[in-house]
């Protein structure tokens, strides 16, 4: 192979792995998914900086199209086709940022960081390299996330030897005394194996099994226990009813997720229910787009499909303190996060569904985003899952 394609190639195929192996959901590997500003800086020519765009965005959003596939319960290629829309927006912007000037390349990739953390091309803005933040730098905050922005640009510069090795340095030390985030006092996050019959199965029996459920994480001595989203499924005055009349003895908070719906659509929130009552705690931000969020229909003069809160509620009062709630897909993009660290909110609940990633790195991601954000920030941390 001559040299003017070899150089390229090896571009590619580096991006493809730092993909694979970043984003393999282990939270310690997050730093490699760093190597890709390194990479965009060295192509040679705007098409290259595009392909390795694509190898990166696709390799680590790798599981999409088999956990479309078994959410539809369809063949592959509509997850096919629905992969390589979604990363239209990670290739455009870095193709299209991408310059021939190196001296003005680390500005250029600042740019294209900034924009794919910030809605609307933030609403694809997956597999983002600043998440690493959490693993080089647990505790910083809002230095750390600076420092690692400021690092990312410098990635992308004649420098990025020396950034590069300082950052390897900076892991090494992390991974040497890498402690997980710590549950709340008086908090647990119940993981469930219900698979898809989680949120659709809602008969008497079902909803009996969840009760008991809580009521052994409380024999544990837990204050508040968290379930995963869609747990109760639609939220009605019935199932209200029937909830509120179960705890209604007990010093017991139940944080869960329902979906709300209406004539116009749903909303995907989360509930708490304690003996006083129960109430609506949360109201996702950011549903999944095309599956759940289906801003079209409007545009048609159809109903249907989850609400988008862009901003509203980044922190919720819950007990004596505030959290910051992420519902799935919130844990893989980056502004939901930030804005609500923005109010330094008491810990983090992240739940999700993920019934349909079985087979898939996606629920592992999940978990190690939400983790990553939990240590920078240095925020207690509950997660509760449905696999």
């Amino acid at each position: 192979m001559s040299r003017d394609y070899l150089r390229p190639a090896l571009l590619i195929f580096a991006s493809i792995a730092i993909g694979v192996v970043g984003w393999s959901g282990h939270v310690l590997l997050l730093p490699v998914a760093l190597g890709f500003p390194i990479l965009w800086s060295l192509a040679q020519t705007r098409l290259v900086a595009a392909l390795a765009s694509v190898g990166y965005f696709l390799a680590a959003s790798r599981g999409l199209p088999q956990g479309v596939a078994a959410f539809y319960s369809s063949d592959i290629w509509p997850g096919l086709l629905l992969w390589l829309c979604a990363s239209l927006s990670f290739v455009v912007v870095h193709a299209v940022l991408w310059t021939k000037n190196t001296r003005v390349r680390p500005s250029r990739y600042l740019l294209a960081a900034v924009i794919m953390a910030i809605p609307p091309f933030g609403i694809t803005g997956w597999a983002h390299p600043v998440t690493a933040a959490g693993v080089l730098f647990p505790g910083w905050g809002w230095w750390g996330l600076g420092f690692m922005t400021a690092g990312l640009a410098g990635l992308a510069a004649r420098i990025w030897p020396a950034v590069a090795i300082a950052f390897a340095g900076l892991w090494l030390w992390s991974a040497a005394s890498w402690t997980e985030p710590h549950l709340p006092n008086g908090w647990r996050g119940v993981d469930l194996e219900l698979g898809a019959s989680l949120g659709r199965d809602v008969d008497l029996h079902r909803q009996r099994d969840l009760i008991a459920t809580v009521r052994n994480a409380v024999s544990d001595g837990a204050r508040y226990v968290v379930l995963p989203e869609s747990a109760l499924g639609y939220w009605t005055s019935t199932v209200e009813r029937f909830w509120t009349g179960a705890f209604s003895d007990g010093d017991v908070t139940v944080i869960t997720g329902a979906a709300m719906i209406d004539p116009r659509g749903y909303d995907n929130v989360v509930v708490a229910i304690d003996r006083k009552g129960a109430r609506i705690l949360y109201r996702e931000r950011m549903p999944v787009p095309g599956s759940m969020w289906q801003p079209w229909r409007f545009l048609v003069g159809e109903s249907g499909g989850a609400r988008a809160d862009f901003f509203a509620n980044p922190v919720v009062p819950i007990g004596a303190g505030r959290a910051a709630p992420l519902i799935c897909y919130e844990q893989l993009i980056v502004w939901p996060v930030l804005q609500s660290m923005l109010h330094d909110p008491g810990f983090i609940i992240a739940v999700g569904n993920g019934w349909w990633t079985d087979g898939t790195s996606i629920v592992a991601i999940q978990r190690t985003t939400a983790t990553a954000w939990a240590k920078l920030f240095a925020k207690p941390l509950v997660i509760a899952f449905n696999t």
